[in-house]
């Protein structure tokens, strides 16, 4: 293999193995046979760990924002390497396995993930909850949002071509850095690998939080995902909402010997309007991402600019609203015609209320999308 490597290390207080890690990885690029560095990327230690790392043979890099995500991205962009490797300063990863990363990324892959579970984990190595709970459970969730088809998504040690960076549009600067890296090559078609790797017992003091560095993965893979946090969710309860509505406008039903009357249709209006604002977050969210090109466009989103103008945002409602304005108009008049007696017209002005206000929200929602798009949008 003709293209350079680099391996990137972050680090952060690593003094009782970074050394041994720096030689390992020397080694690891000799026994490839390919040429390449090393490169430690400091990220504010105290405790010795640059000058331990330079004197074993690595490139040193200062990284002032603090984070695993900042880390790599300062090593990613000093790196030199067609191929870049990362890996951890701490020992927990064999590099014996670079040959199988660089052998996948001859035969194509873009991205080359490693995979503890596939490797042997030694004793002590990962605890139960990380082992049993947390990374199968993200990693699942990872694979429904994204289809990834990534068996162990949180793994440290990847590896991936250079000229694949601008595809993964990397920013974070947390653990959630690693979620974002395989979600954004999925989005981009990007070939993903995998290939096993052996998880040996950490060196030193871990830095990893259980629970906030489990949210913070948890909480990225749901905003990065719109559709499955205020789409589809969004959508479900307008629909249910508008089926008890319209189900019970004309009166009461007894399904399965149970009366549903005036109260499930006030639950109705409430889930039809609440389900309709979730929607419409979820799409400016989407479009938002989209406009700034932090994420490509989707299907969703060429569906509703192929069938969504607006002017026809404006028209449906304008239409939805005079509905309702009628039917609250013709309940004023009976009204009026009875001499102002006792009305008995909750179910229509509930449907009414609804509709009026559905057709203002989606008058000043499309008003929105597209000042988005008019607010963001370059120059030409």
């Amino acid at each position: 293999m003709s293209e350079r490597v680099s391996i990137v290390l972050p680090c952060l207080n690593e003094i009782a193995t970074v050394a041994s890690v720096v030689t390992e990885a020397k080694e690891a690029l000799c026994r490839a046979g390919v040429e390449g560095e090393v490169l430690v990327v400091d990220n504010g230690s105290t405790d010795g760990s640059p000058e331990a790392a330079a004197a074993a043979g690595a490139r040193l890099i200062h990284e002032r924002r603090r984070g695993y995500g900042a880390a790599y991205l300062g090593g990613f962009a000093a790196a030199s390497g067609d191929v870049i490797v990362m890996a951890d300063a701490d020992g927990s990863y064999d590099l014996a396995a670079l040959p199988a990363f660089l052998e996948r990324i001859r035969a194509g892959d873009q991205l080359v993930m490693g995979s503890r579970f596939q490797g042997h984990i030694a004793r002590g190595a990962m605890p139960w909850t990380h082992r049993y709970i947390g990374s199968p459970v993200l990693s699942g969730l990872l694979n429904v949002l994204y289809r990834t088809g990534v068996d162990d998504a949180h793994c440290g040690m990847r590896a991936f071509r250079r000229d694949a960076l601008p595809e993964l549009r990397l920013h974070m600067p947390g653990m959630e850095f690693a979620s974002e890296m395989v979600v954004n090559a999925a989005r981009a078609g990007l070939r993903i690998g995998e290939v096993p790797v052996d998880y040996r017992v950490r060196g030193g003091r871990s830095k990893l939080r259980t629970v906030p560095d489990g949210w913070r993965h948890l909480r990225f893979l749901m905003l990065y995902s719109p559709t499955h946090l205020f789409l589809l969710p969004g959508l479900v309860l307008l629909l249910l909402g508008l089926l008890f509505l319209l189900i019970l406008l004309p009166g009461p039903v007894v399904v399965l010997g149970r009366l549903f009357d005036i109260h499930v249709m006030v639950l109705g209006a409430l889930l039809a309007l609440v389900g309709f604002q979730i929607l419409t977050i979820g799409l400016y969210a989407k479009t938002l991402a989209v406009t700034l090109r932090l994420q490509p466009m989707d299907r969703t989103l060429r569906v509703l600019r192929r069938v969504f103008s607006l002017e026809r945002g404006l028209a449906a409602g304008a239409a939805l609203f005079l509905i309702g304005f009628g039917v609250d108009f013709g309940i004023a008049a009976r009204w009026v015609a009875s001499g102002f007696g006792p009305l008995n017209e909750v179910r229509p002005a509930l449907f009414a209320l609804v509709a009026m206000l559905l057709g203002m929200q989606i008058v000043f929602s499309s008003f929105f999308l597209f000042t988005i798009e008019l607010q963001v949008r370059e120059p030409a």
